[in-house]
């Protein structure tokens, strides 16, 4: 089981300093990922769960900074979405913009503020026995 790296250091990241993207190994989850680096999305996770659940093939976990940047990020990758071909996705979490959940069928997405991120740590939950791809070199 690969470790995951802590969500926030105490006091953030250094600026300019970013985690490198995940990879995607879809053209949609490629698109998705590419979506979430071009609307500074943070924190970017992406877990394999082929073989482990029959819910979906990956689940790409990301922070915005505040609500406004968490309903962006979500209007943007339904926008993402529909130029995919999947414009049915369903969409929990809109109104709020604390953690908002899009299941494009085979991809899920949850997109969080940092607290509520913090609080749930649901990468903690799929991390047992779960393949997390590398980041690119």
């Amino acid at each position: 089981m690969d470790a995951i790296e802590p969500l926030h250091s105490e006091d953030g990241p250094a600026f300019g300093d970013s985690a490198p993207r995940p990879v995607g190994s879809t053209p949609l989850e490629e698109a998705l990922l590419t979506r979430l680096d071009e609307d500074k999305a943070q924190d970017m996770v992406l877990i394999d769960l082929k073989g482990k659940s029959a819910m979906a093939d990956t689940m790409i976990v990301a922070s915005g900074r505040s609500h406004r940047h968490v309903g962006a990020i979500a209007d943007h990758l339904l926008r993402t979405l529909k130029e995919q071909g999947l414009g049915k996705a369903k969409v929990e979490g809109l109104p709020h913009c604390d953690w908002v959940l899009i299941d494009a069928g085979d991809v899920i997405i949850h997109l969080f503020r940092p607290e509520v991120r913090t609080f749930y740590n649901i990468e903690k939950i799929w991390a047992v026995d779960s393949a997390h791809r590398t980041a690119r070199d």
